[in-house]
């Protein structure tokens, strides 16, 4: 999947890509778990499975020591979907854990699959890791 640099971010900052998501997809580390989950939403949107890898704690259930599967897997998923808009609804800033809720709205084969998730974050060795998360939190 080829996505513009100048395209605005999938993340929903209106910048453009090169200036925001993409400057994490190569190498710069988030600062805060917040960037860290908008830039793996944008990974997702702009087919980029090795970040959405290396940015995934050990302990997320979907981590695998299996890499090329993983990878496979990561990219039908990428290519069955198209990614909408991302909606930031909370961010409880911590240190070493962090908390984004966010609602995300895309469509799977062409069929509406947005869903809303409150994610964990673990901060280790100065960078910012995805652990898990909770899907269609009440309170919301």
């Amino acid at each position: 999947m080829k996505f513009s640099v100048n395209s605005l971010c999938p993340c929903g900052s209106k910048k453009k890509y090169k200036k925001c998501c993409k400057i994490f997809h190569n190498g710069t580390l988030p600062k805060t778990a917040l960037e860290l989950m908008k830039s793996r939403y944008s990974a997702y949107a702009v087919g980029n499975s090795k970040y959405i890898m290396n940015t995934t704690h050990v302990l997320n259930s979907e981590y695998s020591q299996d890499k090329k599967t993983w990878e496979e897997n990561i990219q039908n998923f990428m290519k069955d979907s198209t990614f909408n808009s991302l909606e930031i609804l909370e961010f409880l800033d911590g240190l070493p854990e962090a908390y984004v809720t966010f609602k995300a709205n895309i469509d799977i084969n062409g069929v509406d699959s947005t869903f809303t998730e409150k994610s964990k974050f673990i901060k280790e060795n100065e960078k910012w890791l995805y652990v898990n998360g909770d899907f269609n939190q009440e309170n919301i």
